[in-house]
C-alpha cells in the first residue's frame, strides 16, 4: 500500500493567557493532536504549530489584579500551558506567544499590505467608555440585554441565547463589566478593514470545501446581512501591539491572534530550515488546517481569510469546527466540581483515558460532546483495558514462560491477520475525516474478534498437552500480532500506552505501513502492565479536588474575550 506524501500544517485554537487550561480546552487540543499524529503515522510531513493568545484587555486587567506586569503574567501562563500540553501528550512542533517579536513583525507586514492595497479605512466612531476606569470598553466587557431577543446579561457584541451579532451601542441597559457603572458614549478614531471587498473571494473559498456544511450555512447568514467593515483598532490603555504611525492605537487582539499561526510556523521554519513561502505563499500546494471551537467561527471564517487574501497569503485548506464540552449532560459547573482544570485531571488520572473517551465521542460535525463520568469509567475499563490490552496480557505470559520470549515462525490464522490489515483503509478514512468515533468502533470490533479467537483456542488448556506446544506458541504469536495492529491504529489516540506497547514489542507502533509484515520468529520483551483500570474513587477525588481548587481561586477561570 503506497501513500503519496502530503505536506500538512495543523493548528489549534490559541489558549488565552489569563487562565488555566481546562477540559473544555483539551477537547479541541486532543482532537487536533490525534489528527496530526495520524497524519504522521501515514508517512506525511505534518507540523503542528500554535501559540498562547497573549493580548487584550483581560490580560491587562488580570495582571493589574495580581499586582504584576502583563509580560510577567503571560510568561508564567505559557509555561503552565506547555506543561499541561506535554503531560497530555500534545505533540506540537512549535509553541510560541502572540506577544513575540516574530508576531509583531508579521502583524505589521500584513497591516502594511492591507493598507497599501486600499483595504484600510479610518473614521470616527462612538463607543462605550467607562468613566470610573478611564478606558474604552471592549465589546465583551459590556453586558446588557440583547436587542434582538431580550435575553438579559449578554455580551456587547453577540448574544449567547439567539446567536445574533450587533453593535455594543444597540445593547439595552448596558453596564461595564469592569466597574459595574453605566458607560457613556465617547468619540474616537478607529481603523477598519473593508470586508465587503472580499465578499466574492470569501464565497469562492467557502465553496471550495473549506468548511463543514453547518458552518457554511451559518456563513450564508452573514453574507445575507451584508459584510460590515471590521474594526481592527483599540484605544489605550490596551495590552497589545501599537499600530505603526500612531501613539495610542493598538491592534485588536483578533488581528494578531490568528497571525500567531503564521508567526509560530515561521519560528519553526527558521529553526528547522523549512521554506516558509512554500507553505504560506499564495500559490502554496501545502495544506493548512485550523481546528477551532464553534464560539470563534466568525473570526476564522470571515476576518482571518479576508486578511490573508488582502495581504497576499494563502488561505486555509479547511477550518474544522468542534462543539463544546458538557460534563454529565450540562455545562461545566464550578459548584458541582465539574469545571475541571487539565492539571487537576492529571493529578488523578492517566491522560490516555480522556484522549480515548474524547475520540470515542468525536465525530466530524459541530455537536457538543458529553463527558459522562460513569460512562467514562465503564468505557475505558471495558475497551482499553478489557479488550485491547487484555489481548497482549493473555498471550505474553505463555511466550515468556514457555518459549523464551520468542514468537513463532508462522501465524496459525493468517487470514484473520489479513482481515485486520484490510480494515486499515477504512479506519484511516475515518481518522482523515475526523470521524474518530467510527474509527474507534471499528477498532473495538476487531478487538472483539481477537479476543474471540483466543477464547476459542484456549491456550491455557492446550498448553497442558505436550503435542500442542507449538500450536500454543502460534496462537499467542497470532494474538500478539493482532494486538500490534490494534495498538498501531490506536497510537494517535493513546500515545502513552502505545509507547509502553512498543517497549514490549521491541519495535515502534507509529507506522501503519509496517503492519504489512507480521512479527514472526523474533523476541518480545517482558510484558509490563500497559494501563490499569480506572478506580471510581479517583473520579470522586478529582471532582472534589476541582471543587476545592476553584473555591480557593475565588475567580472565574480564564476565558477567551476581547
Amino acid at each position: 500500500m503506497t501513500i503519496k506524501q502530503r505536506q500538512i500544517l495543523v493548528t489549534s485554537a490559541l489558549p488565552y493567557a489569563n487562565g488555566a487550561i481546562h477540559l473544555g480546552h483539551m477537547l479541541g487540543y486532543i482532537q487536533t493532536d490525534i489528527w496530526a499524529r495520524f497524519q504522521r503515522s501515514q508517512g506525511h510531513e505534518c507540523y503542528f504549530a500554535w501559540a498562547d493568545d497573549a493580548h487584550g484587555t483581560p490580560v491587562m486587567l488580570s495582571a493589574r489584579a495580581e499586582d504584576t506586569t502583563p509580560e510577567e503574567l503571560i510568561d508564567r501562563m505559557i509555561e503552565e500551558h506547555k506543561a499541561d500540553f506535554r503531560d497530555f501528550g500534545i505533540s506540537y512542533d512549535n509553541y510560541s506567544s502572540t506577544h513575540s517579536d516574530y508576531n509583531r513583525q508579521q502583524v505589521e507586514q500584513i497591516y502594511q499590505r492591507l493598507d497599501e492595497g486600499g483595504y484600510i479605512v479610518r473614521r470616527k466612531i462612538k463607543q462605550m467608555y467607562d468613566e470610573e476606569e478611564g478606558m474604552f470598553l471592549p465589546d465583551r466587557f459590556i453586558r446588557g440585554t440583547c436587542p434582538k431577543c431580550g435575553t438579559h446579561d449578554q455580551y456587547g457584541d453577540s448574544c449567547e441565547a439567539c446567536g445574533s451579532t450587533y453593535s455594543p451601542t444597540d445593547l439595552l441597559n448596558p453596564r461595564s463589566a469592569v466597574s459595574g457603572s453605566k458607560p457613556v458614549l465617547r468619540e474616537s478614531e478607529h481603523y477598519f478593514v473593508r470586508l465587503a471587498e472580499f465578499e466574492q473571494r470569501l464565497k469562492d473559498w467557502m465553496a471550495s470545501g473549506a468548511l463543514q456544511s453547518e458552518v457554511a450555512n451559518k456563513m450564508q447568514e452573514w453574507f445575507t446581512d451584508g459584510l460590515r467593515d471590521w474594526d481592527i483598532s483599540r484605544d489605550a490603555p490596551y495590552f497589545g501591539f501599537r499600530i505603526p504611525g500612531t501613539q495610542d492605537k493598538y491592534f485588536y487582539v483578533w488581528v494578531d491572534a490568528p497571525i500567531g499561526y503564521i508567526s509560530s510556523f515561521r519560528e519553526l521554519c527558521e529553526r528547522e530550515g523549512l521554506d516558509f513561502d512554500h507553505w504560506w505563499g499564495v500559490d502554496s500546494e501545502a495544506e493548512v488546517y485550523h481546528f477551532i471551537g464553534k464560539d470563534i467561527v466568525y473570526f476564522h471564517t470571515l476576518f482571518w481569510p479576508a486578511m490573508l487574501m488582502g495581504a497576499s497569503f494563502r488561505t486555509p485548506t479547511a477550518v474544522y469546527v468542534h462543539g463544546f464540552l458538557m460534563v454529565n449532560g450540562v455545562k461545566m459547573s464550578k459548584s458541582r466540581g465539574t469545571f475541571i482544570k487539565a492539571r487537576t485531571y492529571l493529578n488523578h488520572l492517566n491522560p490516555d483515558y480522556l484522549r480515548y473517551y474524547f475520540a470515542a465521542k468525536l465525530g466530524p460535525g459541530t455537536a457538543d460532546i458529553d463527558l459522562n463520568l460513569e460512562d467514562f469509567v465503564q468505557r475505558v475499563n471495558s475497551d482499553v483495558v478489557g479488550k485491547v490490552v487484555n489481548i497482549a496480557s493473555r498471550c505474553a505470559g505463555f511466550i515468556q514462560r514457555k518459549f523464551d520470549g520468542r514468537l513463532s515462525k508462522n501465524l496459525p490464522a493468517p487470514e484473520l491477520y489479513s482481515s485486520f490489515i484490510k480494515a486499515r483503509e477504512t479506519i484511516a478514512a475515518d481518522f482523515e475525516g475526523r470521524n474518530y468515533q467510527s474509527a474507534i468502533r471499528r477498532i473495538m470490533s476487531l478487538a472483539d474478534q481477537a479476543n474471540r479467537y483466543i477464547d476459542d483456542e484456549k491456550p491455557w488448556q492446550q498448553i497442558k498437552r505436550e503435542d500442542r506446544q507449538e500450536h500454543v506458541q502460534g496462537v499467542c504469536t497470532q494474538g500478539i500480532n493482532l494486538f500490534r495492529v490494534l495498538i498501531t491504529y490506536l497510537a494517535p489516540v493513546l500515545p502513552f500506552t502505545a509507547q509502553k506497547a512498543a517497549a514490549f514489542l521491541g519495535q515502534d507502533v507509529d507506522d501503519w505501513q509496517a503492519l504489512d509484515q507480521p512479527m514472526l520468529d523474533v523476541p518480545v520483551n517482558t510484558f509490563q502492565p500497559l494501563v490499569t483500570r480506572i478506580d471510581p474513587l479517583k473520579i470522586k477525588a478529582m471532582v472534589d479536588d476541582s471543587r476545592e481548587s476553584l473555591k480557593l481561586a475565588g475567580s472565574k477561570p480564564g476565558m477567551r474575550v476581547t
